[in-house]
């Protein structure tokens, strides 16, 4: 890095002074600093991490909590607050800074701290590789204080399993609290004393959830795992029920009336909310007028209420693979709030008059009443996309209705375009799916693929999400008057003009390391990254996604170029969406699902109606749950898939054969996905004994020593079943055949690994994929 100059740095130092006096409503972590800054460049950010430690040591700037900084003086301590990461029995990390590095715990230095916990870390001065080792203190707040378990009986107690792979030790449950469960049973366990040197976790069972392996039992166990509710409070259930349906002639009055246009929605064939709808009207200059209508679910849904605090409280709906949880009682979720066909409906809406090439002329906010002419599943209107203008159309489709998809589609293609030119990244990772019978048994599986249906109806939404985020950004406030004027009026202002408070969905650039990586691994396999920048970075990736289109390692890399790129969360600083490329960028268009639209539509409407700039400190915490909510909703969905994908895989016939791909590789064994079905299971390398095998790290793959045979990653390979184990959620395959050559597996093996890492082994199976990573930085480190 080229040295800087005296004056730079005392800018710099001023510059990062002077951030701190003027935003000093919330505490900043580097990543936020970085993109106020504009600090990309791994060498820039040690830089700049060194000027925030001269800036601390002189007092001009507080280090708080785990890794953010307010102005202030700071407070010496000797200790450090962060949270427990309990990869497995033998150690954990501690997360606390998204600038350092985690901090390593034996377990006999736990202290009683369990996987989740927030916890006090005294450093012993020591370090394990690169990272500092450290002795936990004090457990300041429980991650959890119920799991979910599988039950033994015994005569005068019982032991629960918990499902949770983090929590490492079984429960005692003494003979008086085991709440009628038996054996077998799937249960939720509150801890009462958790686990130490001195004595074993206990807990009294307060749900039995029925008996392990019921679908209906695992379902609600998944939920329960992962502390996402399932039933709504009564209270709640009654509030719903109380709503009248009618819509009031007063409250038409109020708004703009759309129901004479034509209007419909697109949505999947088992849907059943519709919280979104398009509109379509052609105007007299060769333009046309599309309107973005969404569920006005805060017409109904009041702050103050239980319904507001449930809504809040949940802050997302989970799909697992048979069943919606969703975020409203049904009632608002699929009645009210729902743009069912043929029904007059209160919306919150997006209005803009277009042309062809999706240039925005005119854009309209406001609350309307429409009315939806006709209910699309995707299928019907890929159907219609792919018909000619005048072609035959199916009964009570409309040459009109055609047209306007016709013209939607093409506009939407543009729409696409334009992203991409500015820098946006073409990452379309397939979903899986399953064909369930009534019990929710899977009889099938398969992977869902998007077509222009799905696409259509996704640009209008990034559309209205972009134009709302704009509007509220450049729609500037005066300190002390009481209006949100225009960014391009400032000619009155009389104070400092900013920004209202808003909620936006932002994603932070990439971490330089993990990119690095990834390119690293890219051009290993034939692929060049370049990250030089992002409109560099966005072409070199779409291009490698059209190159492996349809390859055996176009998933496989889809992910990983998926897992290199930060994560979207919810935050009231605009720092932009970096994988749209999109300058702001909020969520507005699915409140029947999603707590954060909500906060948007109503703050929308506060600033439509003239008022101040909100409390940016109360919505920051209400991002920050909704992004962890929104976090635990994703994992518990995998983990439905995962289950699934076991169950079926346990149902097939142990002799078959299976074409796969080689989707990881590590010390212990090699991960194969099998074909079509997204189900990924692994080889063990003790079960191969036609040779010994090296583990070859750098280049993510294991050599024969004797015949020199390579599995390595992203080779085709043909597998057979060797076990399903749905405890565990996970699958053991058999290696049939490497490159066309027959295989020889199961029994010992001469297995040979270069290097070995604290607790690594070859016993169950384990999610760490392509090659053991070093522990990284906190915020930046591969998720286990």
């Amino acid at each position: 890095m080229a040295r800087k100059k005296k004056s730079e740095i005392k800018l710099l130092k001023e510059d990062i002074i002077k951030f701190f006096e003027k935003h000093n409503e919330r505490p900043y972590t580097y990543s936020d600093l970085y993109n106020q800054f504009n600090v990309y460049e791994k060498d820039d950010q040690l830089f700049f991490k060194l000027i925030m430690e001269e800036l601390e040591e002189a007092g001009k700037i507080t280090k708080v909590g785990r890794g953010k900084f307010t102005k202030g003086t700071a407070k010496t301590t000797s200790e450090i607050e962060g949270v427990l990461d309990y990869v497995n029995p033998k150690f954990g990390f501690v997360r606390y800074d998204a600038g350092q590095k985690d901090i390593f715990i034996t377990a006999d230095m736990m202290n009683s701290a369990q996987d989740g916990d927030t916890v006090m870390v005294r450093l012993l001065g020591k370090s394990r590789g690169e990272n500092p080792e450290g002795r936990i203190t004090k457990v300041i707040k429980r991650g959890r204080t119920e799991l979910v378990g599988k039950v033994k009986l015994y005569a005068n107690y019982a032991i629960v399993k918990p499902d949770n792979k983090r929590f490492h030790e079984e429960v005692f449950i003494a003979k008086g609290n085991i709440h009628h469960a038996q054996t077998g049973d799937l249960v939720i366990v509150k801890i009462l004393e958790f686990p130490s040197d001195f004595q074993q976790a206990t807990g009294v069972i307060t749900e039995v959830l029925g008996k392990a392996g019921d679908n209906d039992a695992e379902m609600h166990a998944i939920m329960a795992e992962f502390g996402l509710p399932v039933k709504f409070p009564e209270d709640v259930e009654k509030l719903a029920e109380a709503i009248p349906e009618e819509i009031q002639e007063t409250e038409i009055k109020k708004r703009r009336d759309v129901r004479e246009t034509l209007t419909f929605t697109i949505d999947p064939h088992d849907a059943k909310d519709f919280d979104d709808a398009i509109s379509f009207k052609k105007l007299e200059n060769d333009h046309f007028e599309v309107g973005i209508h969404i569920a006005d679910v805060t017409h109904y849904v009041r702050p103050g209420t239980v319904l507001e605090d449930e809504a809040f409280n949940r802050a997302t709906s989970v799909y697992l693979v048979d069943r919606t949880i969703p975020m409203l009682p049904e009632k608002l979720s699929n009645r009210l709030c729902s743009l069912r066909p043929h029904e007059d409906k209160l919306v919150f809406s997006a209005i803009f008059e277009l042309d062809l090439n999706g240039k925005v002329y005119h854009e309209w906010f406001g609350r309307c009443v429409m009315h939806s002419d006709r209910r699309f599943t995707y299928e019907e209107a890929q159907e219609l996309l792919e018909l000619d203008l005048g072609s035959d159309l199916p009964e009570k489709v409309s040459p009109e209705l055609h047209e306007s998809l016709l013209i939607l589609n093409k506009t939407a293609k543009n729409l696409k375009a334009s992203r991409f030119k500015n820098g946006a990244f073409n990452f379309e990772t397939n979903e899986v799916k399953f064909h369930l019978d009534e019990q929710g048994k899977p009889l099938g599986v398969y992977q869902k693929t998007r077509k222009d249906a799905h696409k259509l109806i996704e640009e209008f939404m990034l559309l209205a999400n972009k134009k709302v985020a704009e509007f509220v950004f450049h729609s500037k406030f005066e300190t002390g008057a009481n209006n949100v004027t225009s960014s391009k009026d400032k000619s009155s202002s009389s104070g400092e003009v900013e920004s209202p408070t808003m909620v936006y969905r932002v994603h932070e650039p990439p971490n330089p390391e993990k990119l690095n990586t990834f390119a690293a691994f890219a051009g290993k396999m034939g692929f060049k990254i370049n990250v030089n920048s992002q409109h560099a970075l966005s072409n070199s990736l779409n291009n490698l996604m059209f190159e492996i289109e349809g390859t055996p390692i176009q998933n496989v890399l889809e992910s990983l170029a998926v897992r290199t790129m930060s994560k979207a969360r919810y935050s009231t600083s605009p720092q932009g969406h970096f994988g749209l490329a999109f300058d702001h960028y909020s969520h507005f268009t699915s409140p029947i699902r999603r707590y954060p639209d909500m906060m948007a539509h109503r703050m929308l409407q506060h600033y439509l109606d003239g008022g101040k700039s909100l409390n940016k400190e109360d919505y920051e915490d209400k991002c920050t749950h909704s992004s962890d909510r929104e976090k635990m909703a994703a994992e518990a969905e995998r983990a439905s898939i995962k289950y699934k994908q076991v169950e079926f895989m346990s149902y097939q016939d142990r002799n078959a054969i299976y074409e796969g791909v080689v989707t990881g590789v590590a010390d212990f064994g090699i991960f194969v996905e099998i074909d079509g079905t997204g189900c990924e299971g692994m080889v063990r390398l003790a079960d191969l004994n036609d040779d010994y095998y090296d583990y070859d790290a750098d280049n993510y793959r294991v050599i024969g020593q004797r015949k020199g045979t390579i599995i390595s990653f992203g080779e085709k390979v043909k597998v057979s079943i060797k076990g399903t184990d749905l405890d565990n959620r996970s699958i053991d395959l058999k290696l049939v055949e490497v490159d066309g050559k027959e295989m020889s597996s199961s029994g010992s093996s001469g297995f040979r690994g270069k290097s070995r890492r604290p607790g690594a082994g070859r016993g169950k199976s384990s999610s760490r994929k392509v090659i053991p990573p070093k522990r990284g930085k906190g915020k930046n480190r591969r998720k286990r």
